[in-house]
């Protein structure tokens, strides 16, 4: 297991964590590895897309109406054809093919943020 470096609380507070749900999915066909294109709805924040590969533990409908969490102020990525513009968070597997997603306990206001 690789432990990353120590980073200050300032380091942290620069993350913007937010609580969205996922409004659409569609399977990413142009990505190297597969991968799904996410629409998440979050709340004031607005609406953002993300690409995730999460194909192996979750079938699109399922994903649909999920709340997740995601860092919402990193700039937008281009991955093939499509911009992602936030990161959906999960936790990997000892399959690094098998992401499980980061999700509330219970049910949230969309664009409520992670402290």
């Amino acid at each position: 297991m690789i432990v990353k470096p120590e980073i200050s609380w300032e380091d942290f507070e620069k993350l913007d964590i937010r609580c969205g749900t996922i409004i659409s999915v569609n399977d990413f066909e142009k990505a190297r590895n597969p991968s799904y294109q996410l629409e998440i709805d979050f709340g004031d924040l607005g609406i953002k897309k993300s690409a995730a590969q999460i194909t192996s533990l979750y079938q699109k409908e399922n994903l649909i109406g999920q709340q997740i969490l995601a860092v919402v102020n990193f700039p937008k990525k281009q991955i093939a054809n499509f911009f992602s513009e936030c990161l959906v968070l999960g936790v990997y597997g000892e399959n690094s093919k098998d992401v499980t997603l980061l999700s509330p306990s219970l049910p949230t206001k969309n664009g409520l943020q992670v402290g």
